[in-house]
């Protein structure tokens, strides 16, 4: 096998301390960014937000290889990300408190059956992008649900609109009432003698 293949794929074009350094930045550039553009992008709600997306690690690609295309460099980037990641979530898991201000709070939705609509334009979703994501969970239209939050994760979680047990009783009482009212007609229908 020639050398110069050899050196091209495993002989690194920047320091290793420079290979280690670059991914870091970019995670926590990423991690920051992400926050900062809302739980929509997390959500990938619609084409625009998945193409984002999808170009945002094409983009910062060079920034954490630099001019290093070697194998070694790569491996060396990829286990700083992974190990970097490993450490920010074991990090966050044991202190709470911390993990709420980075990750955010949930946002409600709809509230008591009633879209809230200044938290809809705050993550900049629209009613249409909002039903699709009720479709998705079973939910024929948005009068079916009683409360949707916006995680942080970017997912949308749906609660059904249940009666209360009040109504619930009273509607099987009703249901009951009017059973009996109709074999009550019956047998007075019975009991009638016919007329000559």
């Amino acid at each position: 096998m020639d050398s110069r293949i050899l050196t091209d794929m495993f002989v690194l074009a920047a320091p290793i301390a420079e290979k280690i350094l670059r991914p870091i930045v970019i995670y926590f550039f990423l991690v920051i960014g992400l926050r900062l553009a809302g739980k929509r992008e997390l959500a990938q709600l619609n084409p625009f937000d998945l193409v984002v997306l999808l170009t945002l690690s094409n983009t910062v690609q060079n920034a954490i290889i630099g001019e290093d295309n070697s194998v070694t460099g790569g491996v060396i980037g990829a286990a700083t990300l992974l190990l970097v990641n490993f450490l920010v979530i074991r990090f966050l898991f044991r202190h709470e408190k911390i993990d709420r201000v980075v990750e955010g709070e949930p946002t409600l939705l709809i509230d008591h059956g009633t879209i809230v609509e200044k938290n809809m334009v705050k993550e900049m979703l629209s009613r249409q992008e909002l039903e699709a994501a009720a479709h998705k969970q079973g939910f024929g239209s948005l009068q079916e649900v009683d409360r949707a939050t916006l995680d942080p994760s970017g997912v949308i979680c749906f609660i059904a609109k249940k009666p209360a047990p009040e109504e619930e009783r009273h509607r099987e009482l009703l249901t009951q009432l009017n059973d009996l009212t109709r074999e009550v007609a019956t047998l007075r229908l019975r009991m009638v003698p016919p007329q000559s």
